[in-house]
């Protein structure tokens, strides 16, 4: 059976603004089956932006449970992330969901995955999926040596990741906060 490939989520904090960007490109084995995916979602109350890479049915079950999570929490997104971390490791079924999830709000930036994982970054940058690492260094290399807005800065990043990755398109879905 051919498997689900490819995604790019990048995040960018500057100057107090947040952008996330996703692509909107899913493959099956060799195949480009839908051009404008919705990878990256606003959720509670449109405060935190959440993106996400691997099996679209696991990401969305994680998604549900971080908006839970939220609710419980009181929006708390360190709290929520890291109950959510927990959960996924140590929970039977979550164990074997298969995905891994950026969520964001102004002040805090997290990597989540299923190893128990989560990551706050150094530098304000997060990248994930099979364009991560390029858009993540387009990022990196724009900061430095621009001064460009974190919008216009994901939105250069992820065309670069798009030209780069055969499993990332242009069709980019950006949030900000």
């Amino acid at each position: 059976m051919n498997e689900y490939h490819g995604t790019t989520i990048l995040t960018v904090q500057r100057n107090g603004k947040v952008a996330v960007a996703g692509d909107g490109q899913v493959t099956l084995g060799d195949h480009v089956i839908k051009h404008k995916a919705r990878k990256v979602r606003r959720i509670y109350n449109d405060k935190i932006i959440v993106g996400f890479a691997g099996a679209t049915a696991d990401a969305l079950t994680l998604f549900d449970k971080l908006q839970a999570k939220l609710e419980r929490y009181n929006g708390n997104l360190t709290r929520s992330a890291v109950e959510l971390a927990r959960d996924w490791r140590l929970d039977k079924y979550l164990r074997r969901l298969e995905a891994v999830m950026i969520a964001v709000d102004e002040s805090s930036m997290f990597l989540i995955s299923g190893n128990g994982d989560v990551i706050e970054p150094d530098e304000g940058i997060i990248g994930i999926g099979s364009g991560g690492v390029a858009a993540t260094s387009a990022a990196k290399a724009l900061i430095a040596n621009t001064d460009m807005e974190a919008v216009k800065i994901v939105e250069a990043s992820m065309s670069v990741a798009a030209s780069i990755c055969i499993y990332t398109n242009d069709c980019f879905v950006i949030e900000e906060i």
